[in-house]
């Protein structure tokens, strides 16, 4: 467990912070850990706090009625998370679930003090919007990508940015990787399988292993 104030060591920005208003705030931040598969957030429910990740990945997803999902994006280490955010500042529902995906080392500013903060300090003021800009970029990117992008070039991005420019193995289903990608598990099964025939990546239960980084990088662009 983290302590009281040495997760902002993973948050650069705030940690230059020196007004009263963020110090105040910063004291009253909640150190957590979740487990993998913890579900913290349903969609319906209310925001109860402004998350900041310092380890592992929380997983933002969206569903349709048909049961259909679509991974919006991923919260990891120093990064917070964008739909807290904002429902948050407009007392909103979730419109989303967030999922856990490993352990995750957290901290939480509960909203009555994230609202304190907001209004008290221009420097988190700062911090909080540059954090949502940046996340609207990627999900402007993501529509792009759903609406015009290529499937074979979505998997190989995807591949590049899960295993790490290739250099670790993916522990994930077919059907895993279709739910991320808003597509049916017979497409990306296809586009797999293609994939392991040029030599670009090695198949096996559960895991794709990436054995030509540099083919892979070139199809992801």
């Amino acid at each position: 467990m983290v302590g009281t104030t040495d997760w902002l060591r993973h948050f650069p920005a705030l940690a230059t912070i020196d007004d009263h208003a963020w110090q105040q705030a910063r004291l009253l931040a909640r150190p957590m850990t979740v487990a993998a598969g913890t579900v913290l957030f349903r969609d319906g429910d209310d925001a109860k706090g402004y998350v900041l990740v310092i380890d592992g990945a929380i997983r933002v997803q969206k569903m349709d009625p048909d049961g259909h999902e679509i991974v919006l994006y991923r919260v990891e280490s120093g990064q917070n998370c964008m739909l807290t955010t904002t429902c948050l500042l407009g007392s909103q529902h979730y419109p989303c679930e967030g999922i856990a995906e490993s352990e995750v080392q957290m901290v939480m500013l509960p909203a009555a003090v994230f609202q304190r903060a907001l209004n008290g300090s221009e420097g988190f003021r700062r911090f909080v919007m540059a954090g949502i800009g940046q996340r609207i970029s990627d999900l402007m990117m993501l529509i792009e990508d759903v609406a015009f992008g290529r499937m074979d070039v979505r998997i190989a991005r995807t591949l590049m940015q899960r295993t790490k420019q290739g250099h670790e193995p993916l522990l994930a289903t077919h059907q895993e990787l279709a739910t991320e990608l808003g597509t049916a598990r017979e497409v990306v099964s296809r586009v797999l399988k293609k994939m392991e025939q040029q030599q670009i990546i090695k198949l096996s239960r559960g895991k794709i292993t990436v054995i030509n980084p540099h083919v892979l990088a070139h199809q992801a662009q």
